[in-house]
């Protein structure tokens, strides 16, 4: 029998540039509230625009750190270090507001 895998709910991608101090602590923020709310739901991409420069257009990305969601829909976006949970949980549609 084949075990049954866990649909992976939330796909998030993360901008950083390089690994500044703001792009540790909002990958790092990031980790923490998906295992508190999403365990076992959940993938992070994370993509470094200093060494792929050309993936910031196809999500917009103006601002680094910035959080994507991609999945579920609607897309949704949040740009800073990931330090406010509340702000982060409400923003992705994690919580309700």
């Amino acid at each position: 029998m084949t075990p049954v895998k866990a649909k992976k709910a939330w796909e998030l991608r993360l901008y950083v540039a390089g690994k500044t101090a703001k792009s540790v602590t909002a990958l790092t923020n990031l980790q923490r509230y998906c295992e508190e709310h999403l365990k076992g739901q959940y993938v992070i991409e994370v993509i470094d625009l200093l060494e792929k420069p050309q993936l910031a257009e196809g999500d917009q990305i103006f601002a680094i750190p910035t959080l994507v969601r991609k999945v579920p829909e609607p897309i949704r976006k949040i740009i800073g270090d990931l330090s406010n949970e509340e702000k982060v949980l409400v923003g992705l549609n994690i919580r309700p507001a």
